[in-house]
């Protein structure tokens, strides 16, 4: 029984003291540990109701417990003191039970829903979580942590640190341990509730060096949530523009709108403003961008681009209609120089054809639509002039499929009609503008079992053009022809065993017939048909033109080889090997350019690839294209990948192509990307290199990207860099050099600090990586909010 109240007791070491209203410690099961019966759960709360705390007794445990019951309770040797999400430690704990207040004047340790707080002297409302700290040193959840001269609990989610520090860097057991980087402030307010903290007189140190400062205060994020302000500057030193200093600022519009305003300063160029907005609604998101600058000082005019994505769906609105999907795509810029004076670090290549396109499509039943406008603004180098692609203002399309597949002969039928209207300016294009619609039937017989397949398809295309202007003495034009394939193929397995591992191999040839007869066409324009490359993708094709405007005349037969390894466990593919090759029974008379036979070369070149998987660690593959009339192989591509472990990656490609006309150069290109531990080189894993103030030493990573043309002896791009990983921070710094058709050079340097966990200060190289260097990982993925029982006392 519970001694009366005001009665003095005495309990023996290892004594549990369970105080709070309403519970009768004489009522508890006598079994378990402290006398309590333990009972097992497989869910543990991660964030109790505040409702539970304020109903929840107080456990005090000690070697020795004394005081006046229902008063005061000294808990000395081991003491603690439990309410709840709260845990209070220390060798000598005084407890009000009245007011629920703890104190401690030795070594103390509080935690609170995954907190630690150590310090010397605490006064705490354990059941309010309101109080005070003396001297502590903190961890929050998060990994955060530091040390000020008083620690002030204002309720679980409200603290203030005054005299204070604050760093991400993981703290040691030497007392003289000091972080790489942290955050000095007067007072540091925490809201946790908001996710917010907010310094005063801040001051921003690395390696006892201040690199930031500000009068009054800041605020940053206790957490990956998003909040408004001005995110760290940065600084970008670029040949075309100078030294540009961005400002940006950020605004958290709502859950699913933000904003971010980015006003940059260029020595060379004056001052540009920036806006990006993104937007997520229940059925439509996008992203736009606008930037002005001013009077460019360089180029003596204003200077501006724009740029919208957008996609959404529309319900649907009955009838038996879809629902309906549409997006657009918008760029525009001020002028032709505008993609070489700003190119965007993120980006592989420099855009210089800028689309306006939208499109809108859905179905009706087994009635397919689309409908797009597409505007093109082609960006011209008077050194290297392109032909702009012509506009489609608009494009209508319809399908129409059905299938048959439960009959004695399974069929499928499919029909399309596309009309467009094609314009662009006469001069320079060549060519006239005019009306085309097009429309294609196709009715084709799939025979399917384990062992093959054997589908014969029957098309037929119908054309009919209207000029604006007369286009070789003519304002109108029109084409019809069918044509028939057949397809076929067969698939042969067997099992195979090589050095002690099993393989399924496969065996699988395949023979593709087409016949298409000649249909005269050199008096047709051509608005957007081209030639397809021949590869593995197009060479079992009916048509080896790509577009409407050109369909070849055919009468071939292609035939072809594949073998493939598969793991047996897994079914995934160690090796494949494939050949193909096309023979012509007649000479194909239709061209791109006009109607002329073909040489007559009844043998196509011949297709070899072959891709290898001999271990995750290791992708390899090789194609070629070889001329059996010259002897020598057209085109040759060998491209690798090597990625024995995570941050440690190699890619390289050759591709070399032969003169194709008279007056064509060729190309021969080496490409070769990285990103790898510099450590590697005197077999250190990086445990041991640099100071990384308490962090366990660090490790420095190259990265980079070559793209060499040994065609023109030059670079045509090339992306070097280094990345330190320092724990709880990492530094970048890159360097970007492009070259444009005029050998006009521009350089780009990028350097960045990332505090782990609270900043990146700098120029971003991250997207540049990214979209340069294919499999480039991030030395610090997002990481979400560890458990409040990761740090469970």
């Amino acid at each position: 029984m519970r001694p009366a109240l005001g009665s003095r007791f005495f309990l023996a070491a290892g004594a549990v003291w369970v105080l709070g209203t309403g519970v009768d410690a004489s009522a508890q099961p006598t079994e378990g540990l402290g006398g309590l019966k333990l009972r097992s759960s497989s869910m543990l709360i991660e964030a109790p109701s505040e409702e539970s705390d304020r109903l929840t007794p107080s456990y005090v445990f000690g070697d020795r417990i004394t005081g006046l019951t229902d008063t005061r309770v000294v808990v000395e040797g081991q003491a603690l003191v439990r309410r709840g999400k709260s845990v209070v430690r220390g060798q000598r704990l005084e407890f009000e039970e009245l007011t629920q207040t703890v104190t401690g004047t030795d070594p103390v340790r509080v935690s609170r829903s995954g907190h630690v707080f150590d310090g010397q002297g605490l006064n705490l409302r354990i059941d309010s979580f309101e109080g005070y700290f003396l001297q502590p040193r903190y961890r929050f959840l998060s990994g955060a942590n530091g040390q000020a001269t008083r620690f002030d609990f204002k309720g679980e989610q409200r603290m203030s640190a005054a005299v204070a520090t604050y760093t991400t860097c993981e703290r040691d057991n030497e007392e003289s341990w000091k972080p790489a980087w942290e955050l000095v402030a007067r007072r540091f307010d925490f809201d946790f509730e908001a996710e917010v903290g907010r310094a005063f007189l801040p001051q921003l140190k690395f390696y006892d060096f201040t690199i930031l400062a500000w009068p009054g205060s800041v605020t940053f994020p206790l957490s990956d949530k998003r909040k408004s302000g001005f995110l760290p500057p940065s600084f970008v030193l670029d040949t075309n523009s100078g030294v540009t200093v961005v400002a940006p600022y950020y605004l958290d519009i709502a859950p699913n709108r933000d904003a971010t305003l980015t006003p940059s300063v260029m020595t060379k160029r004056g001052v540009n403003l920036g806006v990006e907005a993104r937007y997520l609604e229940p059925t439509d998101q996008g992203v736009m961008r606008v930037n002005f600058l001013p009077n460019d000082r360089l180029a003596r005019t204003d200077r501006w681009s724009y740029g919208w994505q957008h996609t959404g769906r529309w319900p649907s609105p009955g009838a038996g209609l879809s629902p309906l999907s549409y997006s657009a795509i918008v760029n525009r810029v001020s002028d032709d120089a505008y993609w070489r004076d700003f190119p965007r670090s993120g980006d592989v290549t420099t855009q210089r054809l800028l689309p306006v396109d939208l499109n809108l499509g859905g179905s009706f039943g087994a009635t397919g639509f689309s409908i797009r406008a597409l505007q093109w603004q082609t960006l011209q180098d008077p050194v290297s002039p392109i032909t702009p692609p012509f506009d489609r203002l608009p494009q209508i399309v319809l399908r129409q499929g059905r299938s048959w597949a439960a009959g004695p002969v399974p069929l499928d039928f499919s029909i399309e009609t596309d009309f467009t209207r094609f314009t662009a300016l006469r001069r320079l294009t060549g060519q006239t503008n005019g009306d085309r619609i097009f429309a294609r039937a196709q009715l084709s017989s799939p025979w399917v079992w384990p062992a093959g397949y054997i589908t014969p398809k029957l098309q037929f295309h119908a054309t009919h053009y209207s000029f604006e202007e007369t286009w070789k003495g003519a304002n109108s034009a029109q084409r019809q022809l069918p044509t028939f394939s057949l397809d076929s193929g067969l698939v042969f397995e067997r099992p195979w065993q090589w050095a002690g591992q099993s393989y399924v191999q496969t065996l699988e040839p395949r023979a593709f017939y087409v016949y298409t007869p000649y249909r005269k066409q050199s008096q047709l324009p051509l608005y957007d048909s081209g030639v397809n490359n021949f590869t593995f993708a197009t060479v079992f094709t009916e048509n080896q033109f790509a577009g409407h405007d050109r369909i070849a005349d055919a009468n071939l037969l292609t035939l072809g080889l594949t073998s493939r390894f598969l793991y047996t466990q897994t079914g995934a593919e160690a090796l494949r090997v494939g050949v193909a090759q096309r023979i012509r029974f007649e000479d194909q008379r239709v061209a791109i350019s006009g109607d002329a036979p073909t040489p007559a070369e009844r043998l196509s070149d011949l297709l070899i690839g072959a891709s290898v998987n001999p271990t995750e660690r290791w992708t390899l593959a090789v194609f070629s294209q070889y001329n059996h009339e010259l002897n020598q192989y057209q085109r040759t591509t060998l491209a690798g990948r090597f990625n024995p472990s995570p941050y440690r990656l190699i890619n390289g490609s050759y591709r070399i192509q032969k003169p194709l006309t008279v007056g064509d150069r060729g190309s021969e290109q080496i490409d070769l990307g990285w990103q790898w531990p510099v450590n590697d080189l005197w077999g250190d894993r990086g445990q041991n290199l640099g100071a990384g103030r308490g962090q366990g030493g660090g490790r420095l990573y190259s990265v980079g990207r070559l793209n060499y043309s040994a065609t023109d002896r030059q670079l045509v791009e090339a992306v070097l860099g280094f990345e330190y990983d320092g724990c709880c921070w990492i530094s970048r710094a890159v360097v970007r050099r492009t070259y444009s058709a005029s050998s006009r050079a521009n350089t780009q340097i990028m350097f960045q600090l990332e505090l782990v966990g609270f900043s990146r200060i700098g120029n971003n190289p991250l997207s540049l990586l990214k979209n340069n260097i294919p499999r480039y990982q991030l030395l610090r993925e997002g990481v979400s909010m560890p458990s409040r029982y990761s740090n469970y006392d």
